[in-house]
């Protein structure tokens, strides 16, 4: 694979404008390569003559100050040779105190032939690298705040845990410091393998990268000085001007290309034994006396509480409980903050690779030797020479080890560097296997039908009202599951994050196979259980059918059911237990605080009322006996047609209820406005409903106008905040600025879709009816195509979401911290 591609493969999707312009660069060299292929035909790829008498003289360069600004120069070249085969000057311009700093870099052929190409390469370059450098700054600034931040919880976490231990206050200082002491020590050894210092050259050093397994930085490191780097709870890190220690491996940031130093005698980087950290006193108990719990609604108690005004009791309870709670919640903060410095350690080493291989790629083009003074300036700059996030990754490796795997470093790597999920090729063999099984039944279904003249049999009817609604349930559920699958394979297409927008564990989430297999295996299920189903004859004495085919649609849906809620490690449970979770917050709306994944999932339920009316039908066939004599006596009954309407409405009141605790808690009009519309559709459909039990001219002209509205505003809701289309001022007509799929049609043609689905409910008003067709399968295609409308839906959703958090750089998750001290009020007061 070109690095090109690896390289865009490996980019952090929502970080993706601040890395390196790889290709727009190599564009730009490529444009210098056509220029020297046009004057010199021949193939020759140095330049005619020498033109020393025109270059930009050089030689008195000097450091210049002018106010706040310190410029510092850096002559380039050959080394070894005469200072009139400089090519570059690059300069260092640090302003408002040393608090930002760019880099300018002064083309010195630009005389030459062709010399207004380079030119242009060099003012691009810099550019790039200003843009990644200050980018890279400001993320690590932010981890060290957080990671001081950190620092103060695990001191409360740690006074916390002496007080659960020791209640009464019986704590011997003098063996819990030796105690610390030699957890530490066990913790630490581990943590970097002790071997003597060695020295090898860059190249030496860069070529023994692919034996051991490891991506060194293979630049000299020194703290600078004023930086201070926090501690980590009960280590801390001795100062030294070394060199940088070895970074993550490889494997673990999915990197195989290494950098290449532009001259393998310029540096010589030694590879010393692992800092000496040191163990330091617990936090003392003191601590506690300036700690309140950070109390968040996110449970119907806070919720409710929060509602009535009942004053909140932030005051530490010293309770194994709550101990475990916030464990727990300091665990989950610990391991999204190491996937934030692992990503951070990614971004710099890929954009230190990629300024490598360009100004390589320059060199081979340009016959000129630019590349050594370059990267010399660009391993000094911050991002080169910072070792903060190394640092860092150590010792929030070494105190989560301690505190929280009991120092069993196994288990702890094991939680903070998850293994990516692989694909399995008996997962491909199922998915085969279940998909030629349900065709083969599709198959033989029709055939059986055909020969056998079912449609023409005075059972139809009778089959269409009572078993067809009871099978048309799994017809909506495998459907669904098919248009998420087809989701996830176009979200992984185009590189949108959909498992951390989703919040799903990583290593967990469901790939477009797995997905598909689901589909497969329940689509067979209730193929072969349609098949057993076809029989219309009935006991000639009792009037009876079989009682055990009948209950066959009833044990299918009792079996999903239990492999849904199974406990047992089998079948995706991670995803079995999200799902359960987050349909649990949606149902429960208002009192949970409302998160992507819930209202994403109440979206998708709103689409599947006919699924609801379904499991509705299931309890009242077989509660009744209806089962029994295959007969349909609920539409009569008054308790079955009341439920019929609310059934219709409770995933609509579900997501007004979201929209009225986000407008309330966020203070944003717009989730009032969209509240607005739910509600509206839930009159919609209550009127559609009353409607087709009662046609009359006055439910006609209620059903048309409110469902006219409704679908109006839900379009316009969709194609323009959902989908974020239809921008007035957006480059791509009519479309937004920023598009994945480069084919504008596909947009276009995908709101014509959306249009045309939100409109089936005109079958409903309009009485439209088929010969060949029976009303339950007309009723179930309808739904079918609100299924669909829903998958298509779903991509352009996420893919706006997504452009969103690359358009603000959010790739991380914010994990609530448990414990709140008096300043952090004071300041949040202050501000």
């Amino acid at each position: 694979m070109k690095f090109g591609k690896e390289f865009a493969s490996q980019m952090v999707p929502e970080w993706q404008g601040a890395y390196m312009d790889y290709n727009f660069l190599k564009k730009l060299i490529k444009e210098i390569h056509v220029f020297k292929q046009r004057k010199n035909p021949g193939g020759a790829t140095g330049l005619k003559r020498n033109m020393t008498l025109y270059r930009a003289f050089s030689g008195l360069t000097q450091l210049q100050r002018h106010g706040q600004t310190k410029v510092t120069s850096t002559s380039s070249g050959t080394h070894n040779g005469d200072i009139e085969d400089q090519v570059i000057l690059v300069n260092a311009m640090e302003r408002g105190g040393g608090r930002e700093e760019n880099y300018y870099t002064k083309f010195l052929m630009s005389h030459d032939e062709g010399g207004e190409y380079e030119l242009v390469f060099f003012r691009r370059l810099d550019d790039e690298f200003n843009k990644v450098d200050k980018f890279y700054k400001g993320e690590v600034e932010k981890v060290m705040k957080e990671a001081a931040l950190l620092n103060k919880q695990m001191d409360a976490l740690i006074a916390f845990r002496v007080r659960v231990e020791n209640p009464e206050g019986s704590f011997d200082w003098a063996v819990e410091m030796n105690r610390l002491v030699t957890d530490v020590a066990t913790s630490v050894s581990v943590v970097d393998e002790s071997s003597p210092a060695t020295c090898k050259t860059a190249a030496n050093y860069y070529s023994s990268l692919e034996e051991d397994g490891h991506s060194k930085s293979g630049k000299e490191g020194h703290t600078k000085s004023g930086r201070i780097v926090p501690q980590m709870d009960i280590i801390e890190e001795n100062n030294q001007s070394n060199e940088d220690s070895a970074e993550d491996s490889a494997e673990d940031m999915g990197i195989t290309s290494k950098p290449k130093p532009a001259d393998k005698g310029r540096n010589s980087i030694c590879v010393e034994k692992p800092r000496n950290i040191k163990a330091i006193r617990p936090a003392p108990l003191e601590v506690l006396n300036r700690v309140k719990y950070n109390n968040t609604l996110e449970t119907p108690r806070s919720t409710l509480k929060g509602i009535l005004k009942v004053k909140k009791n932030n005051n530490l309870n010293f309770r194994t409980e709550d101990l475990k709670k916030v464990e727990d919640q300091l665990k989950r903060a610990f391991i999204e903050f190491y996937q934030k410095l692992r990503l951070l350690k990614s971004y710099s080493f890929l954009n230190l690779l990629a300024f490598s291989k360009i100004m390589k790629k320059y060199d081979k083009i340009s016959s000129r030797n630019a590349s050594v003074s370059y990267l010399e300036m660009v391993d000094s700059s911050f991002l080169g020479s910072s070792d903060e996030v190394t640092r860092l990754l150590e010792r929030v490796e070494a105190t989560f080890i301690k505190h929280f795997t009991n120092a069993n470093r196994s288990k702890g790597i094991k939680i903070l560097r998850p293994k990516p999920k692989k694909e399995r090729h008996r997962t491909t063999f199922s998915l085969g296997f279940f998909s030629g099984c349900a065709a083969a039944l599709i198959v033989a279904l029709i055939l059986i039908v055909r020969a056998r003249h079912i449609i023409d049999q005075k059972g139809t009817t009778q089959y269409m009202e009572t078993l067809f609604p009871l099978y048309s349930l799994f017809g909506f559920i495998v459907l669904h599951i098919f248009m998420y699958g087809g989701n996830i394979y176009f979200w992984r297409r185009y590189r949108v994050n959909y498992p951390f927008i989703f919040g799903f564990k990583q290593g967990t989430e469901l790939g477009y196979r797995e997905v598909f297999l689901i589909s497969s295996g329940i689509a067979t299920l209730a193929l072969a259980s349609v098949l057993s189903n076809l029989d219309m004859e009935m006991d000639v004495k009792t009037r009876d059918y079989k009682a055990i085919t009948e209950l066959i649609p009833m044990g299918l849906v009792t079996l999903v059911l239990l492999i849904t809620i199974c406990p047992f490690n089998i079948i995706f449970r991670s995803s079995r237990f999200f799902l359960l979770t987050t349909v649990f917050r949606a149902f429960c709306a208002p009192l949970y605080k409302v998160t992507l994944p819930d209202f994403f999932l109440a979206d998708q339920l709103t689409s599947q009322v006919q699924a609801f009316r379904s499991l509705e039908f299931y309890i009242c066939y077989y509660g009744w006996g209806d089962y029994k004599h295959r007969r349909n006596t609920c539409t009569s009954n008054g308790v079955y047609s009341t439920f019929y309407f609310i059934i219709a409405t409770v995933p609509y009141w579900s997501r007004f209820f979201q929209c009225l605790r986000r407008m309330f808690e966020e203070k944003d009009a717009m989730q009032g406005y969209n509240g607005l519309k739910y509600f509206s559709t839930i009159v919609a459909v209550l009127m559609r409903t009353a409607y087709s039990r009662q046609k009359t001219m006055g439910w006609r002209v209620l059903a048309w106008s409110f469902s006219a509205i409704s679908a109006i505003v839900s379009t316009y809701w969709d194609i323009v905040i959902d989908w974020g289309l239809l921008q007035k001022n957006s480059r791509n007509r009519y479309l937004r600025d920023k598009l994945l799929v480069s084919r504008r049609s596909v947009y276009f043609g995908a709101m014509v879709m959306n249009v045309l689905l939100r409109f089936a409910w005109l079958q409903t008003v309009l009485d439209f009816k088929f010969s060949f067709l029976h009303k339950e399968a007309l009723i179930t295609i309808v739904a079918s195509l609100e299924i669909i409308r829903r998958g298509v839906w779903n991509f352009f959703r996420l893919e706006n979401e997504h452009l969103n958090n690359v358009g603000k750089y959010r790739a991380f998750k914010s994990v609530p911290l448990p414990f709140n001290y008096h300043e952090e009020e004071e300041e949040d007061k202050d501000e």
